[in-house]
């Protein structure tokens, strides 16, 4: 990775960006201060709730930070099929006593609102989700001093991001958890994603921009494997997920490695779009049969997902994890990312080596 990004943060640590409440400014701002790259999730919220949020981090830390905006969506949704979904979910409203949302609530996530308070107010980091932005875009962010990254889930699509203009991509593997960053959303390769150490491979040698590994790194010697393999820093999501600054509800935190929940999955059930999370009742009954329509079916789903956080009922929320869940540590934050340097250190230190024993 450039030097002028790298500089920005002194461990090779990215704090990804998990959108819906997660990724809180106490949690990005404990990771900027341990020498890590903290990140906002801009997804689902407003552009004021954004900048607010940005505000709030600047004033807990005034270390370079990152902040994760979603692509607008194409209207590929089958509003047939979506009706047909709401009709197998009334059960689920009642049984929590919450009206289903309103699938046509919003496309665009707001995109454009975002894009001009970041360049208003700029950012050291920003990154996109879901598609890649305009080289127009890009241009824009670089004209304001910003880092552009987005994200890739096969070689094609790395080397999207590299025509863009960004500065690096994010290799998401398949075993990440929350949603796949795939460009298009296309039905028929749900389960057909790459691994993490395959899709580094394969997008170095198809692109000369810097990588950022993602997808079920949680320890320091995994870290280092990405590195040896050919990124230049990791981002960990999951991992994240469980510190104490993480905004994250805590029946999510526990089920991390509740011994209920043994196994992940991708899913299109609370979403429309592939995600992978922990597998319990509502992903069990509803995943087969999730349409391809995102993100009609995430706001036709969202009062079902609060209702179940609210009435403490793990079995009807969204528990997005990564496969390697189970070595989630409740840590701080900033505790967290010094045993991952630690653990990274020991690792090189092995391999040359260096180490005892």
């Amino acid at each position: 990775m450039s030097s002028a990004l790298t500089d920005l943060f002194p461990h090779p640590i990215v704090q990804a960006p998990m959108a819906g409440g997660v990724s809180v400014p106490q949690l990005a701002a404990a990771v900027c201060e341990a020498g890590g790259l903290g990140f906002l999730a801009a997804g689902y919220k407003t552009p004021d709730g954004m900048y607010q949020e940005i505000k709030q981090l600047r004033s807990l830390t005034g270390r370079p930070f990152g902040v994760n905006v979603f692509m607008p969506q194409p209207e590929s949704a089958d509003p047939a099929a979506v009706d047909v979904y709401a009709h197998q979910l009334a059960g689920e409203a009642t049984w929590y006593e919450a009206e289903l949302g309103d699938p046509d609530s919003g496309r665009d996530d707001g995109f454009e609102a975002k894009l001009v308070v970041l360049r208003d107010n700029p950012v050291p980091v920003v990154s996109f989700h879901f598609g890649v932005p305009s080289r127009e875009v890009v241009d824009t962010l670089h004209r304001v001093g910003t880092f552009v990254l987005a994200a890739a889930t096969t070689p094609d699509e790395a080397r999207a991001v590299e025509r863009a203009g960004a500065d690096g991509v994010i290799a998401q593997g398949v075993e990440a958890g929350g949603h796949q960053g795939t460009h298009r959303d296309l039905p028929e390769t749900d389960r057909s994603g790459i691994g993490l150490l395959s899709l580094i491979a394969q997008v170095r040698e198809a692109v000369t921009i810097p990588i950022v590994a993602a997808g079920g790194i949680m320890r320091g010697g995994q870290i280092a494997g990405v590195l040896a393999a050919g990124a230049s820093a990791a981002q960990l999501g999951t991992a994240f997920l469980a510190t104490h600054e993480s905004g994250a509800h805590a029946l999510h935190k526990q089920a991390l490695t509740n011994p209920l929940f043994i196994r992940t999955e991708l899913t299109r059930a609370f979403s429309g779009r592939p995600a992978r999370g922990l597998v319990n009742r509502f992903l069990r009954e509803h995943g087969p049969y999730a349409p391809a329509a995102y993100p009609e079916i995430h706001h036709l789903t969202s009062p079902l997902r609060k209702a179940a956080a609210k009435a403490g009922d793990a079995q009807g929320m969204a528990l997005w994890a990564g496969q390697g869940h189970r070595m989630a540590r409740e840590l701080p934050a900033g505790q967290l990312v010094e045993v991952l340097a630690g653990e990274l250190a020991a690792a090189r230190a092995s391999s040359t080596g260096g180490g005892v024993l």
